[in-house]
């Protein structure tokens, strides 16, 4: 996308397109803080240029996000080279339990078993 395929009545169409990428785009990072934080920037950044309706301006914040979009797709890649364990707000369960029902108490599994 870029901005000679912006037409002006496009420019909605055009925004939506873009907020939709950038959050689906953010769902592929592999650690959930990267996740959380590339979702809560995405909205905080639309929600703040809501009521923005000069034209060349919502053209500028339109090409400033193509660019987020592009650095994402990049780091969402690196990302998925270095997974780690999921965590417990993933629903991820790490090592075995060690402590009676209702306990917290975990132990790492080392795989030497």
């Amino acid at each position: 996308m870029s901005l000679a395929q912006v037409g002006k009545g496009d420019m909605p169409y055009q925004v939506r397109s873009l907020y939709r990428s950038l959050l689906r785009q953010s769902r592929q990072f592999a650690a959930y803080n990267f996740r959380e934080y590339a979702k809560r920037r995405t909205h905080d950044s639309f929600r703040e240029h809501q009521g923005v309706t000069d034209d060349r301006q919502i053209q500028e914040f339109v090409q400033k996000g193509i660019k987020e979009l592009q650095m994402l797709k990049r780091q969402t890649v690196i990302s998925q080279f270095y997974q780690l364990d999921r965590l417990v707000v993933e629903g991820g369960k790490t090592g075995k339990q060690t402590g009676s029902e209702g306990d917290i108490a975990r132990q790492k599994d080392q795989g030497w078993d």
